[in-house]
């Protein structure tokens, strides 16, 4: 939206100027509109009026609108660069899917829904498969962009699903350890996925979590607290 301001002034040309001063902008970078015209009242004093006008910076010198064209501009070619490489690679995979992006301009997140006949085979066993292509998927993006865009691509709600099942496991292994009063290790995972576990389990009081080993075969631990082994 275009910036605009109201000034006053003893005469338009001073309204105007003012105006000018505080856009930081000249004259034949504005549009003028004169509210009031000034009046000098009754023998100079009684009903005296000063001049009033709106002053409103032409959206071609407005830097927040230039500044919101540009950002529209990026999310296009974004989301245009991350349609185009699923695209071909799907084709070449001879797979029909629909593609459906948006981009989340302040988090910087490009989310990319899949959909189709054949989903199953894309999220392939424990979601390695769609982890996989929303990898490449980043690569690819972020090679054309001077910033990183961080991609997440989901396709059935499969991400919400992997979610709760973890959230589940973190639980259920946590009542154990509590129980049994040994830590244990869960299957490696993906960053993203041992991050869920160390959330779900954070202000759980009874227990603590830690990453070991390289990734791909990083894995979460489980242990009881210092102050429930004593």
């Amino acid at each position: 939206m275009s910036q605009t301001i109201t000034e006053k002034g003893k005469t338009i040309d001073e309204a105007i100027q003012k105006a000018l001063e505080t856009l930081s902008a000249e004259r034949e970078q504005v549009d003028i509109k004169v509210i009031q015209e000034p009046e000098s009242g009754f023998i100079g004093i009684f009903g005296k009026k000063e001049a009033i006008v709106e002053v409103t910076l032409n959206a071609a010198f407005d830097p927040e609108v230039q500044a919101e064209a540009y950002v529209e501009d990026e999310s296009q070619k974004i989301q245009a660069l991350a349609s185009t490489f699923l695209s071909d690679m799907f084709n070449a995979m001879d797979l029909d899917v629909q593609i459906s992006t948006a981009y989340e301009t302040e988090d910087d997140v490009l989310k990319i829904e899949l959909s189709g006949d054949k989903m199953g085979l894309l999220i392939g066993r424990r979601g390695q498969t769609l982890d996989a292509i929303q990898y490449l998927t980043s690569l690819a993006v972020n090679k054309q962009t001077d910033h990183h865009i961080r991609i997440s691509i989901d396709t059935e709600h499969y991400r919400e699903k992997r979610q709760q099942t973890l959230e589940n496991l973190a639980h259920k292994m946590a009542n154990k350890v509590a129980r049994s009063h040994r830590k244990f290790s869960l299957e490696p995972m993906n960053p993203g996925e041992r991050r869920i576990i160390h959330a779900t389990l954070q202000d759980d009081g009874r227990v603590y979590t830690y990453s070991e080993g390289q990734d791909p075969y990083r894995y979460v631990v489980i242990d009881l607290k210092e102050n429930d082994q004593e």
